[in-house]
C-alpha cells in the first residue's frame, strides 16, 4: 500500500520530468529556428546580394548545414553529437584561414593548421572508438528509433558478413 507522502512525491517526479522534456523540446524549437532563420537571412541578403558565392560564402552555409544536422540529431535522440561540433570547429578554422590567410604571419598560419589537424585527429579517435567500444544501441543514429524499417546498420552488415565468411 502506497503512503500518500510516496505518491506525491511519485507525481512531482513525473511533473518535473513533463517540464524538462517541455523545455528540451521548446529550447530545439527556439534553437533551430533562430538557425534556419540566421540562415535564411545570410543567403538572401548577403550571399544573393554578389553576383557569385564565394569559398566563405559556402564554407558559413556548411556550418549552417552542420549546425542544423547537429540540432535535429540531438531533437531526435536527445544525444549531443560531440564529432559534429569538432566538424563545425574544422569549418570554421578553415573559414577563419581563407578569408584572412593573406593577413597572417606564418607562425598563425601554423598554429590554425595545427589546430585543425588535432580537431581531425579527435574526430578520427571519437569514431574509431564509437564503432569498436560503444554499444551499437548507444550509438547517435543507430537503433530502432532511428533506423528506417528494413535497413541495416553498419554493425548489422558486418555481422552478417562475418557469418557468411564462417
Amino acid at each position: 500500500m502506497k503512503t500518500p507522502d510516496r505518491n506525491i512525491g511519485h507525481a512531482l517526479e513525473r511533473l518535473g520530468n513533463i517540464a524538462v522534456e517541455a523545455f528540451h523540446i521548446l529550447g530545439l524549437f527556439v534553437i533551430g529556428g533562430t538557425l534556419v532563420w540566421t540562415a535564411v537571412h545570410t543567403y538572401l541578403h548577403e550571399i544573393m546580394a554578389k553576383p557569385y558565392a564565394t569559398l566563405d560564402d559556402l564554407l558559413l552555409l556548411f556550418i549552417y548545414l552542420e549546425l542544423g544536422a547537429m540540432v535535429g540529431i540531438f531533437f531526435r535522440t536527445h544525444k549531443l553529437p560531440v564529432i559534429f561540433l569538432l566538424f563545425i570547429s574544422m569549418t570554421a578554422l578553415t573559414r577563419y584561414l581563407a578569408i584572412d590567410l593573406k593577413d597572417f604571419d606564418n607562425y598563425k598560419i601554423l598554429t590554425i593548421v595545427t589546430a585543425i589537424l588535432l580537431l581531425s585527429v579527435a574526430a578520427l579517435i571519437l569514431r574509431y572508438t564509437e564503432t569498436r567500444l560503444v554499444n551499437p544501441d548507444e550509438m547517435v543514429g543507430s537503433g530502432p528509433a532511428s533506423d528506417p524499417p528494413g535497413t541495416e546498420t553498419g554493425r548489422q552488415v558486418s555481422d552478417a558478413v562475418q557469418e557468411k565468411i564462417a
